[in-house]
């Protein structure tokens, strides 16, 4: 089974703010399996645009990242997000095939 991801760009407006909904998401994650693989960092825009924090969020399945944004765990994360920040978020399922050699 691949794995799921959210691919996230965000740009926050009010850093202290985003602190809780921070906090509030972890339950959410927690309960879904989830992993950070980025949070934050270093980034260089080689194409297109940019926003000012990246984050890219492992699941054990597609359906579990899905699952998870649509849990009442997530949604009430989420309201503390949407005031403060302007996010894209992208739910896309892993690649398991061959590889280049």
């Amino acid at each position: 089974m691949s794995k799921g991801y959210w691919i996230v760009r965000v740009d926050v407006s009010d850093p202290e703010a985003y602190k809780a909904y921070v906090a509030a998401n972890a339950e959410a994650f927690a309960k879904y399996g989830a992993k950070f693989l980025v949070r934050g960092g270093r980034y260089e825009t080689r194409e297109g645009s940019a926003r000012a924090r990246n984050v890219v969020i492992e699941f054990p399945s597609f359906e579990a990242a899905s699952a998870c944004y649509d849990s009442p765990e997530y949604k009430r994360a989420l309201t503390l997000r949407q005031h403060v920040a302007t996010a894209d978020l992208l739910i896309i399922e892993g690649y398991d095939g061959p590889q280049p050699a």
